[in-house]
């Protein structure tokens, strides 16, 4: 690319010291005397400024009724770009409209004749104050707007989430001075002053090039390749652009093709980019169309003309190449229908061919998924970003080849194909269709832990997620409190379309657990968080156990669930055996253990339960970013019959244990006809039952097992992974039982789903005669951790006062009695 720039020295021409006094408003001697000095670029246009030396003279001044200063040219140029502020005026509004006429800047040519630019405040020119709400008409300040710094020393995280950074200088301001005669030879330009001044200038530089070096294209996705030879790692990849910023680079996704057209993880994301070496890579820029896009990798170095790239279509440079990805686009207004054909929310990706991700207007180009640092509407899972939207939105698309994947949750078919937009093309309708409908039988889903997002987001979330029920949780972190001011004691105002939300809390110990209060009426169950960090804050003391929280809720009307059950472990004995919980969130996460689907939070409830205490599966995520989609793992649970969706009719359903939690598959579980929750009873001696036990899931599963008191007893399996599996067993039963089921999916590549693919029903419940389910050893173990409990109350508990430390003392108590008279009751004795 020929020399786009020409520095002019001024030297000869300063006629003024700083810092300027006289005639100038208050406030100019500071701002001059900080005036940048010698060599330096704006808006990548370099420029030659005056000397370091404040004393010595750094600025031409055209004062009113002062003689003009005339600067010798030589050459061409397309464009005269000028760095200048003109003087402040008394109570100056930035968003006035101006247009005082301040001086002249005259072109004049080797032929003798001349182009005359009025310089107008706020338009070609403005005062040396910076800050917000200043701007003009025709130049820009010099500090050009860059993306964001990954580690801002002194930027709070809410200014960071804007991507924009806004660089220094302030007050001064460079202005492109456009040639009407680029061909023609100048001669001088002559800088007048008039009536209204004074201005200064600092630097005059000639641009020849494509474009006006101010106005920057509409930011573009390009595809960056390198030679064969020169391979590098993203972080070890530099690319600039001088007269504009790079806004995003990254390693390009896998290209999009038949295996990912057809691919089972539709609906799942997919892996992220190994970091390892590669000569492919996307990134997105905007800038002047005669900027130079310097790509550095290793130690060669690639200068690419913008203009070629926007021109022609690519860009070259030693075997090196960048191609402009989406050279037209148009305006779309999507559609999404269901199997009625009406519209509905959905969770959407688009993406080009090459990988780059198309987000509808208003979500983000590039997730983030950090906790706490994206509030929702977006989800990142791996490589993939999607997009909660709803059944009508909009999108700019690029006119050709467009792939998306859209999914609903898991009773809808994931769609992922291939679209061919047409140019002018507004309109564009989708189909999502149901391959399954358990809320025709009266199954209700629902999320039991969900952070951060707002009722409405949480709302739109779970339509998109195909959930009823979406439990929002409020809850304290250190000196952060979240959601507190979404709560109202009922259901929030955005519950509609069968989809509810409701504001509850998580109320939650170091030591002693967490514990989640959904459904609360009136007043919240406070405080949520005791005992210091790191869930409470430093020095709150411990003012209530999760026992005593419990309670609280269940007077309130409210459903007591145990959060990411069993961790941390320690007062789950104590609330699960005075009766004081009603479910367990199980997520399946663990990978298959020689062929076996057990995990330690699976083993860990079968303790309970082979004592004979009932507490239901429920499925919930703990959502905390946009990392996480919302009802990934949820809660089935099957309402009464005829019985209308309300949040007391879901936690009946809870109550009673007719739910099975999942992440992915549906189940069916029967006992002698009789469904999960149920009870069986048997005379002495006990029976033989016929177990049917099914799962089926749009995602292949490959395992499915049916456990009696934590013992498999019959499987079915698909090497290859199956759609559905089912197992038809009959089971002798000489004691007290429960029956359960589990299954889940084997696919390693699964692992940018949050969630193992799987389920596990709640039991079904077999009495024989009179006996009743007791584990010895389990008791033993609960007893364990209630004395690990009081041990932290006697020693290391911050306490509130000395009353209140002797009634959690009690609570903890009266569980260590309650299960020491069963163990007696059962011929066992346990020190303590």
């Amino acid at each position: 690319m020929p020399d786009r720039f020409r520095q002019l020295t001024l030297s000869r021409y300063f006629n003024s010291p700083t810092p300027l006094g006289e005639g100038w408003a208050d406030g100019a001697a500071d701002v001059s005397a900080q005036l940048p000095r010698g060599p330096q670029a704006f808006w990548g246009i370099p420029f030659a400024l005056g000397p370091a030396d404040l004393k010595r003279k750094g600025l031409i001044v055209l004062q009113p009724g002062g003689k003009p200063v005339r600067v010798r040219l030589d050459g061409a140029a397309t464009h005269v770009c000028v760095l200048h502020f003109c003087n402040d005026l008394p109570e100056y509004d930035a968003n006035a409209a101006g247009g005082e006429h301040l001086a002249d800047y005259s072109l004049i040519y080797a032929d003798g004749s001349e182009h005359v630019q009025p310089i107008r405040r706020r338009f070609e020119i403005n005062p040396f104050r910076g800050g917000w709400g200043f701007s003009a008409f025709a130049a820009q300040p010099a500090g050009m707007p860059r993306p964001s710094p990954d580690d801002p020393a002194s930027w709070s995280w809410g200014h960071e989430q804007t991507g924009v950074h806004h660089p220094g200088p302030h007050g001064l301001w460079v202005y492109a001075l456009e040639n009407p005669h680029p061909r023609k030879r100048l001669g001088a330009l002559e800088l007048r002053p008039v009536a209204a001044g004074p201005v200064a200038v600092l630097a005059v530089t000639l641009y020849s090039g494509p474009g006006h070096p101010l106005r920057h294209v509409p930011r573009r996705a390009y595809r960056l390749i390198l030679p064969a030879a020169e391979k590098v790692k993203l972080a070890d990849l530099k690319a600039e652009l001088d007269m504009g910023v790079v806004t995003r680079l990254y390693a390009a996704p896998a290209p999009v093709d038949e295996q990912w057209l057809n691919s089972p993880e539709a609906g799942l994301g997919g892996p992220r980019p190994a970091d390892e070496p590669r000569r492919e890579f996307l990134l997105e820029a905007t800038g002047a169309p005669g900027a130079l896009l310097t790509v550095k990798a290793g130690g060669a170095r690639h200068d690419l003309a913008l203009n070629d790239a926007l021109a022609k279509g690519r860009a070259t440079h030693a075997g090196a190449r960048v191609e402009l990805l989406q050279p037209s686009k148009t305006w779309v207004h999507v559609t999404v229908l269901d199997e009625h054909g009406k519209p509905t929310p959905t969770r959407i990706h688009f993406r080009g061919k090459h990988g780059d991700y198309l987000p509808p207007y208003g979500h983000h180009a590039d997730v983030n998924d950090r906790w706490f640092e994206d509030y929702g509407g977006d989800l990142k899972l791996g490589d993939t970003n999607f997009a909660y939207v709803p059944g009508a939105f909009q999108i700019d698309l690029p006119v050709g080849e467009v792939y998306v994947d859209i999914s609903k949750g898991f009773e809808y078919t994931p769609v992922r194909r291939r679209l061919d937009i047409k140019p002018g093309q507004r309109e564009l309708t989708l189909r999502i269709n149901r391959w399954a409908n358990l809320r025709a039988a009266g199954w209700v889903t629902a999320d039991t832990h969900v952070h951060f997002i707002t009722p409405q987001t949480a709302w739109l979330e779970g339509q998109g997620e195909g959930l009823n029920l979406i439990n929002l949780l409020a809850s304290q972190w250190g000196k952060l409190f979240t959601n507190v001011g979404d709560i109202t004691g009922e259901l929030s105002a955005c519950s509609t379309d069968d989809t509810l939300v409701w504001v509850g809390t998580e109320n939650r110990h170091h030591l002693l657990g967490h514990i989640s209060m959904l459904g609360t009426r009136g007043e919240p169950v406070f405080p949520m968080c005791a005992g210091g960090p790191g869930e409470a804050y430093l020095g709150d003391p411990d003012f209530l156990t999760l026992t005593e929280w419990a309670e609280m809720c269940r007077q309130r009307e409210g459903v007591v669930i145990r959060p990411h059950f069993p961790s941390p472990i320690c007062e789950e004995p104590v609330y699960i055996s005075l009766g004081q919980l009603d479910g367990v969130e199980i997520r399946p996460s663990a990978a298959p253990a020689a062929g076996s689907l057990d995990q330690f939070n699976y083993t860990e409830w079968y303790r309970y339960l082979n004592c004979g205490y009932r507490v239901a599966a429920v499925g919930g995520t703990d959502k905390m970013s946009a990392g996480m989609p919302v009802g990934s793992a949820r809660t089935y649970a099957q309402l009464d019959p005829d019985a209308p969706f309300t949040f007391a009719n879901w936690a009946k359903a809870v109550r009673a244990g007719r739910t099975y939690t999942t992440s992915g598959p549906l189940m069916d579980l029967q006992v002698e006809g009789r469904a999960i929750g149920e009870e069986i009873r048997l005379p002495a001696g006990g029976g033989t039952l016929e177990v049917r036990a099914a799962a089926q899931s749009a995602w292949p599963l490959h395992l499915l097992e049916v456990v009696v008191n934590g013992r498999v007893v019959a499987s079915a399996s698909s090497r290859e992974g199956g759609k559905k599996l089912s197992v038809v067993q009959r089971i002798r039963l000489p004691r007290s039982s429960w029956i359960a089921a589990r299954c889940a999916s084997n696919l390693a590549r699964y692992t940018n789903w949050h969630e193992r693919i799987g389920a596990h029903t709640s039991p079904v419940y077999v009495v024989v005669g009179n006996q009743e389910i007791f584990g010895p050893s389990d008791a033993s173990y609960m007893l364990t951790l209630i004395d690990g409990g009081l041990t932290y109350l006697d020693t290391l508990s911050v306490r509130y006062d000395e009353k209140r430390h002797r009634q959690m003392k009690a609570v903890f108590q009266r569980a260590q009695a309650h299960l020491h008279a069963r163990l007696h009751a059962h011929g066992h004795a346990h020190e303590h």
